[in-house]
């Protein structure tokens, strides 16, 4: 009986072209999968960021030995710098845990997460807990250990601080001490009503030999994890580098290696091991609570297994999940039984779809899906029904070989449907871990799909069940296919087009947002909340779009008669009917990631500032990307991108100053050819200020960037509040055009410099002297040399933080450093 919901149902039996897709299971990922069935072991690997994970040993424990494998990352890498895009914060742990989760779809580990919010750079593990609330984060990893059962933990860095980020050693010491209250249940009880208690066989520590420090030991358990798979024709080196190769926007792209290659585990607690770290550990069948004859299946199955012709192993695979059910070990049984049901829908050859016409839906709208099923193997196979939330309905269709059957249903999107968005994000930040209450959502890398499709099929007689999210496909004519995930998106959504706003006089300031529509005929006003001592005009400004998706732009005026007032928020809520939306939507687009949403609340920050320049005409050189044009844009400034041929050949003394952008001498190998053009502007009267570059194994400077040399360091102040001392007060550059004070120090973020000048000729002048507690001063994190008739400079203040967060005395000594008194 067709169900009620279905109000209309057509049933298509024809050829089209079978597109590309992500359902392409060959005959090796098969068998390789096939092997693994017998295979009863588990391994979690902890530390702090993406990209701290050894691929190597992922790859080797989950590809190699069978064993399921996890990376537990206990931060997003919010805190990170980007080298392809200009995210900063939440967005940016949002690029780089799909960057994670690509890396775990090469490597064949699975991925989690803590509540952890990466601060930035901590450099003891003491600050790190000040920040997270260790016990917030220690029940994290309990959780996700009690949930996973590993045999076997490893830590990527040691409790004793070699790791250098005191992330890293925080990330050590949580392991350590969740290795055994995951074992009491007197510890986080609150957990025990879904999980049981849980002890690990062992600790290990994964030593290492990079970053100028060797913690490898003969005496230590060494694995040799150079082997070559031929099921995927690659070594566990190359399959490692091509893991690490996701982590993009931090620059770690690899170069794939072959041969005998030695991983070293240190033995920190449990039972000690001798020869490899799942000693005494019983990963065969006949351990208690399985079915022995489990494995004499699979086995049966691998003698026969038909690469041409995988269908044929479905039976065999039947009768191993009804051993499957036998099992008295839950925890196994639900592994098995996954797993099994998994390489049936890959052994039968089905394609299964939902492909949705449009790209975002709201609540209250219908949408039109087509579901796609396709037999495409010699396969028993009956389509039963398709269900998904609040729609059900029933198909009894025998599903004939290799043709293409198309359902097609127009769907409502009831209210109880959420909108697309990352659960971490959906409620503001603590002090510095995600706010997320839910148990059942702690650990999990990411949401499900807003929709998930339930296909429910009879193979051989046996029923199975294969979900799918529902997708958006186009086709691009040089990227070809594209599939996006469907969004669940408010009915209007608001935008500010700049998210800091900063006033420089009592002169009106344009705020300019931009409203989108969610779905047709949107007709309503749009008013902005401002802080005390601010005005806005008008109160309100009336707005109607008529077509879905469309956007309409919306400019405010706001200013403030007062001579000093308080940062705050603006908020913006558009007004339909007695309905209020104040949400923003912004999307994170890379082409090596799903395409990501983040829906949060529709506001930005506002502050004023005395703030004059006499400079206007700015160059500016692209390094890893930054919003610091736009910043400077947004203070009335005019800022060229400079290109080759500007910057070889071009007249540079047009511009007022000339900037070089975050790590523009580790990214842009142009810049030694720069280099004799830029002297010679500065020479004749230029300024040429250079922001920081690093200098460590992933990039260094290979070229002078300056008249006279110098070398960068690895010192930085991280504590955004550390005291900073003028070391010449009178000097130009804190008093022309604007006086630099310690309040200009007040309210920066995260931290306060990186990568200072460890060594300098003594033309350079040091202008500043900070440091973190109980470290040594540093002079490193402003230098300015004058150079014929103008001034280089090279700062590592985090100016591509600060700035765009609006942050005023930032901006008041960046405008003051492209400025030279007459």
């Amino acid at each position: 009986m067709i169900s009620k919901f279905l109000v209309r149902l057509l049933f298509v039996l024809f050829t089209i072209p079978v597109s590309a897709q992500w359902q392409n299971d060959n005959s090796a990922k098969i068998l390789q999968k096939i092997k693994h069935l017998s295979v009863f072991g588990s391994v979690l690997y902890v530390a702090a960021h993406p990209d701290d994970e050894n691929t190597r040993l992922l790859s080797y424990f989950a590809q190699e030995k069978g064993y399921r494998t996890a990376y537990l990352s206990l931060t997003r890498g919010d805190g990170g710098q980007n080298l392809i895009g200009k995210e900063q914060g939440t967005l940016l742990g949002v690029l780089r845990t799909q960057e994670l989760l690509a890396a775990r779809k090469i490597d064949g580990a699975e991925q989690f997460f803590s509540r952890a919010y990466d601060f930035g750079y901590s450099k003891n593990p003491d600050e790190t807990f000040e920040f997270w609330g260790k016990e917030k984060i220690l029940s994290d990893a309990v959780w996700v250990i009690r949930n996973f059962k590993p045999d076997v933990i490893i830590t990527r860095f040691p409790t004793t601080g070699e790791g250098g980020h005191g992330h890293h050693t925080a990330s050590a010491i949580l392991a350590e001490e969740a290795f055994e209250a995951a074992a009491d249940s007197k510890r986080f009880p609150e957990q025990l009503k879904y999980v049981e208690v849980w002890q690990a066989k062992r600790l290990f520590w994964n030593t290492f030999n990079f970053g100028g420090g060797n913690t490898t030991a003969e005496d230590q358990m060494k694995i040799d994890v150079g082997v070559y798979n031929p099921l995927t024709g690659l070594s566990i080196g190359e399959i490692a580098a091509k893991s690490r190769t996701s982590h993009k926007s931090q620059g770690f792209g690899s170069s794939g290696t072959r041969g005998s290659q030695l991983e070293y585990l240190k033995f920190i607690k449990g039972e000690k091991a001798i020869e490899n770290p799942f000693d005494g550990i019983n990963i065969k069948a006949d351990k208690t609570g399985l079915n022995p004859n489990f494995e004499k299946i699979i086995l049966n199955i691998i003698k026969n297994y038909d690469a041409s012709a995988p269908e044929k192993s479905i039976e065999l695979l039947i009768k191993a999940r009804e051993l499957a059910f036998t099992f008295s070990d839950k925890y196994w049984k639900n592994q098995k039984i996954k797993s099994i049901n998994e390489l049936l829908a890959m052994c039968s050859g089905l394609y299964v779809e939902a492909i949705s016409e449009e790209n975002t839906t709201t609540n209250g709208e219908k949408i039109k899906i087509n579901f796609q099923v396709s037999n495409r193997l010699n396969t028993d196979v009956q389509l039963l029904k398709i269900q998904l939330p609040a729609f059900d309905t029933i198909i009894n269709k025998k599903l004939e070989l290799n043709k293409n059957q198309v359902f097609v249903t127009n769907y409502l999107i009831n209210n109880s449907i959420q909108l697309t968005n990352p659960y971490w994000l959906e409620k503001k930040l603590d002090k510095g871990s995600f706010n997320v209450e839910n148990q059942l959502l702690i650990g999990q890398a990411e949401n499900k799909a807003s929709i998930n499709v339930e296909f429910s099929f009879l193979i051989n007689g046996k029923e199975l069940k294969i979900n799918r999210p529902i997708v958006y496909r186009i086709t691009d004519p040089v990227k070809g296919e594209i599939i996006k995930p469907l969004e669940v998106v408010p009915a209007l959504s608001v935008n500010f087009i700049d998210k800091s706003v900063l006033l420089t006089s009592s002169l009106e300031k344009e705020i300019e947002l931009s409203i989108k529509s969610g779905k047709a005929n949107m007709k309503g006003e749009l008013m902005l909340k401002v802080p005390k001592g601010y005005s806005i005009n008008p109160i309100s400004i009336p707005f109607n779009i008529i077509k879905k998706g469309d956007e309409q732009q919306i400019v405010f005026k706001i200013k403030s008669d007062l001579e000093k007032v308080e940062a705050g928020k603006i908020t913006a809520e558009a007004k339909i009917d007695n309905l209020i939306y104040n949400q923003s939507v912004k999307h994170v687009i890379f082409d090596h990631i799903p395409q990501q949403i983040i829906i949060e609340l529709a506001e930005a920050s506002i502050s004023k500032t005395d703030l004059l320049s006499t400079s206007k005409n700015i160059g500016y050189i692209t390094g890893a990307e930054d919003a610091i044009p736009e910043a400077l844009k947004n203070i009335g400034l005019t800022v060229t991108i400079l290109n080759d041929e500007q910057l070889i050949n071009g007249d540079l003394s047009r511009y007022d100053a000339i900037i070089s952008g975050i790590r523009a001498f580790n990214t842009n190998d142009r810049m030694s050819y720069y280099h004799s053009n830029l002297m010679k502007y500065v020479e004749n009267g230029g300024i040429f200020l250079v922001q920081y570059n690093t200098n460590n194994f992933i990039g260094s400077v290979k070229t002078e960037m300056g008249p006279y040399p110098m070398k960068l360091g690895r010192e930085r102040v991280t504590d955004e509040n550390a005291k900073v001392i003028l070391l010449d007060p009178k000097h130009p550059i804190f008093n022309y055009p604007n006086k630099i004070t310690d309040q200009d120090f007040e309210g920066w973020i995260q931290e306060r410099s990186l990568y200072h000048a460890s060594e300098w000729d003594k033309n350079y002048i040091p202008l500043l002297r900070m440091n973190d507690k109980n470290e040594k001063p540093s002079d490193g994190s402003l230098l300015i040399a004058d150079y014929g008739k103008g001034r280089f400079i090279y700062t590592g203040l985090s100016f591509f933080r600060e700035l765009p967060a609006g942050v005023p005395g930032a901006f008041r000594l960046f405008v003051n450093l492209i400025n030279k008194e007459n």
